[in-house]
């Protein structure tokens, strides 16, 4: 791996970063210095600087309609930005929203553009309605301490995933504003099958990610968990769910099933999940991020980044074929190593510089994966 491409923008450490889908090459990254650089990957020096907080900024997402929407959050605060309407230095939201009491880790934008949720340190979520611009739903008594991230299910337009840091992952109906399932990676029998060589640290669900509508053909409906003792388990969640239904309603189910909903080697608690650990190159570390590739072929790789100072790209189809077979060979499609501990990562659409990283420095990093 040759040295990345570094990108100057930030007076602080940057803490997020996200890639366009409809202009490949276009990044936008956020800061703990209140501000969003726009990179354009043709180019050498940042497109322009956004002063949008005195607070540190936590998240971003576009609107998935449309890009010229940015989602920010900052504090206890989410705002919106249209960037075609922003005159120089004037950095006047849309539109506020303050309904988080606690500070916000991550906000997210759903496929339809309807729905904002927030997740934040007191372990809820708020479900915001972005044509009606008010809020829709508070999610609370799932987590029991801080909500460290959330994503919309694409195929499942009333339900959210969130992972927190009291370890569970947890799949909510928001329309009801209920858990459909809780998942408790604290518990003694969800490590035991956790290979000697991996860390100690505890299970806390730091990052989960879903793919995206155009990649589902591809790798099904699952759900990647980025966790705290450097495991990334990857969950059927149809699975999941149906095994939470009644007997009487699991027939009916059955056909919206996708790839590798019914396969997977179950462990011993017969669930069908594939765990990338230390035993299979996995990190030694808390994984802080996970992320589908947008390059190539979208969502072929997965890519993970942690404390232990390396980003990892993994191949998902043999992962999925893994889940059929249980061979575990070359699961790892490439290692790179940093020198500092990965905040965020993202990847974009370009057939080069396609791997933005953003570390514990104000220097955003990119990188070429083939």
């Amino acid at each position: 791996m040759t040295e990345p491409r570094r990108l100057r923008g930030h007076k602080a450490t940057a803490t997020c970063c996200i890639a366009s889908r409809d202009k490949p090459g276009l990044v936008a990254t956020s800061g703990e210095d209140g501000c969003i650089c726009w990179f354009d990957m043709r180019c050498k020096d940042v497109k322009f600087v956004m002063d949008v907080s005195n607070e540190p900024i936590s998240s971003l997402c576009f609107n998935s309609g449309n890009e010229n929407i940015i989602y920010v959050s900052t504090g206890n605060e989410v705002k919106s930005f249209d960037v075609h309407m922003l005159a120089d230095n004037s950095w006047k939201p849309l539109e506020s929203y303050n309904y988080n009491k606690e500070e916000i880790n991550q906000v997210t934008c759903n496929s339809r553009s309807s729905f904002l949720a927030s997740a934040d340190d007191g372990g809820e979520i708020k479900i915001i309605d972005i044509h009606q611009k008010r809020i829709f739903k508070t999610l609370r008594a799932g987590h029991t301490s801080i909500c460290s991230s959330v994503q919309f299910i694409p195929w499942r337009p009333w339900e959210i995933v969130t992972g927190g840091l009291d370890s569970k992952f947890i799949i909510w109906d928001f329309s009801k504003g209920r858990p459909s399932k809780i998942v408790d990676f604290g518990l003694a029998d969800m490590r035991s099958g956790s290979n000697a060589g991996q860390c100690l640290n505890p299970a806390f669900v730091h990052s989960v990610k879903v793919p995206d509508v155009d990649m589902l053909d591809k790798i099904g409906k699952i759900c990647v968990v980025a966790r705290g003792d450097g495991v990334i388990d990857v969950i059927n969640t149809e699975s999941e769910l149906t095994a939470t239904k009644p007997k009487s309603s699991t027939k009916s189910r059955k056909g919206t099933q996708s790839k590798g909903s019914d396969g997977g080697v179950p462990d011993e608690n017969g669930r069908k999940w594939l765990h990338l650990d230390y035993s299979l190159g996995g990190h030694t570390a808390a994984v802080s991020c996970v992320t589908f590739s947008l390059f190539g072929e979208k969502g072929k790789f997965l890519v993970s980044g942690g404390n232990d100072k390396l980003v990892k790209v993994w191949d998902c189809s043999r992962c999925l074929d893994s889940w059929q077979t249980g061979d575990t060979n070359e699961l790892l499609h490439l290692n790179i190593n940093l020198t500092k501990k990965v905040n965020w990562l993202c990847t974009t659409p370009a057939e080069s510089d396609n791997l933005v990283v953003c570390d514990t420095t104000k220097l955003v990093k990119v990188y070429s994966v083939s």
